[in-house]
């Protein structure tokens, strides 16, 4: 598990990538620890969110430095989405 500076964020590593829950979290912490793990795994790498909401603001701020998000199936309950680099 990843130190993230908030101790309800949870991170943990699938086959599919590096996965973060941020569901519970005050804004902006989601936003703020997404972008940060974004730069953590790199342009080769795979980050899938668990989200308690559609995270609006979250897409500018990654158009902005070339990488893209598809919603992806998860829970009833959750906003899931797969995020990578722009190729």
């Amino acid at each position: 598990m990843i130190d993230l500076g908030a101790p309800a964020a949870r991170t943990w590593t699938a086959a599919d990538g590096l996965h973060v829950d941020v569901r519970g979290l005050q804004a902006p912490q989601p936003l703020v620890l997404i972008l940060q793990l974004v730069q953590q795994v790199g342009p080769r790498g795979v980050l899938i969110v668990h989200h308690d909401r559609d995270p609006l603001l979250l897409y500018p701020e990654l158009v902005q430095i070339g990488w893209w998000a598809e919603r992806i199936a998860g829970d009833p309950d959750e906003v899931r989405l797969r995020l990578a680099a722009a190729s």
